[in-house]
């Protein structure tokens, strides 16, 4: 079908809960896989010496279900963003700047649902959502149903450093990045084909987007996100979104609330999420990780798979996260097959995972 005419517009408690729990109850399911290899079995405690990590949602593909071109593809952006990331951190720069400039990475890559290749919402229009916090003093920006901002994880840190607030929504935040000057961006900008196709479907079958169960998890190129940590062991992360296909306009999901879709503190962790958006905000998922640590005394791996391998499925949910601790430990549980996501180590090496034998089950 052609394209249209585009538009040119808590915690405390389940913290005793968990500290009776089994360590099996707790298992992690982050695990070291190098972009060909098949994944051995994951280490309870994490991946470690790890000072960046970025994710394309939750959701993976079975071996074998991409073309060896639309594997490196995926592989390739997000190896850039780790590139992006890593160099900045290894060069003495702030990690909200690294954070940023691998989202950046991801939002302007056409495989994944942020920026360009966003989802279209009900009425054939983007709404792109995103948040960026800073652990070391708990800054945070966020914007939400923006429409004409390129990058919106940029427009988040303005937000966060340019003005006395920490979330903007709408034309309020569209304006704001003008006055500000961010270019302007008209819709067509984030049209692809493979994105209209998926609304067209949708429209044939909608309960199969808005029933919560589908959308962006079924749709292999999700939710975006990344996180890191540098030498003085400050933390950062950050989190973007086109949301859900087929969604009501005005809807926003967990991507642009801090402490649902993204969380840092230099206290604990730093954490982006991606998953059923509606079911993170109820859970407060990613500040929720971060008080698991704090008060519980929680480790980042067992911290993690407590809030998406058990909280959030029990509320009849599904996603995943990437939580990277002060040390250096990343876990990456989830409760769909997996998460498309990669990491850096201190000393450069580079992992990505797209399938599910790369992410293996809890």
């Amino acid at each position: 079908m052609s394209s249209p005419q585009r538009p040119y517009l808590v915690a405390a408690g389940l913290a005793a809960l968990v500290i009776g729990l089994s360590g099996s109850q707790l298992a992690a399911s982050a695990t070291t896989v190098r972009p060909t290899a098949s994944a051995p079995a994951p280490p309870a405690s994490g991946v470690h010496d790890v000072v960046l990590a970025v994710h394309g949602g939750a959701g993976s593909l079975p071996r074998g279900s991409l073309t060896p071109e639309q594997e490196k593809s995926y592989r390739d952006g997000l190896t850039k963003a780790l590139r992006t990331g890593y160099a900045l951190i290894k060069d003495g720069r702030p990690v909200l700047d690294a954070v940023e400039r691998a989202v950046n990475v991801l939002e302007d890559d056409p495989n994944f649902n942020a920026g360009k290749g966003a989802v279209f919402n009900t009425d054939a229009e983007h709404e792109l959502d995103a948040s960026i916090m800073n652990g070391k003093d708990l800054r945070s920006g966020a914007v939400a149903g923006v429409h004409h901002t390129k990058n919106p994880i940029s427009l988040a840190r303005l937000v966060m450093e340019k003005s006395p607030h920490v979330f903007m929504a709408g034309t309020g935040a569209d304006d704001f990045a003008l006055r500000n000057g961010v270019p302007f961006t008209t819709q067509d900008y984030f049209w692809t084909q493979r994105r209209w196709d998926q609304l067209v479907a949708a429209k044939g079958n909608p309960q199969a987007v808005r029933g919560g169960r589908r959308g962006e998890r079924s749709e292999v190129g999700g939710t975006v996100g990344a996180i890191a940590l540098d030498g003085s062991r400050n933390v950062a992360a950050a989190t973007s979104t086109g949301g859900l296909t087929d969604k009501q306009v005005g809807r926003m999901g967990d991507s642009p609330v801090i402490g649902a879709g993204t969380y840092a503190n230099n206290r604990t962790v730093a954490v982006s999420s991606t998953g059923t958006g509606e079911v993170f905000l109820r859970s407060v998922a990613a500040y929720d990780i971060s008080a698991l640590m704090e008060y519980a005394r929680l480790p980042v791996a067992k911290a993690a798979a407590t809030v998406i391998t058990q909280k959030i499925p029990a509320l009849g949910a599904t996603g995943g996260v990437i939580a990277l601790d002060t040390r250096g430990t990343l876990a990456s549980p989830h409760s769909t097959k997996g998460i498309i996501n990669g990491y850096v180590t201190e000393d450069g090496t580079i992992t990505t995972r797209l399938y599910d034998d790369e992410t293996p089950a809890e």
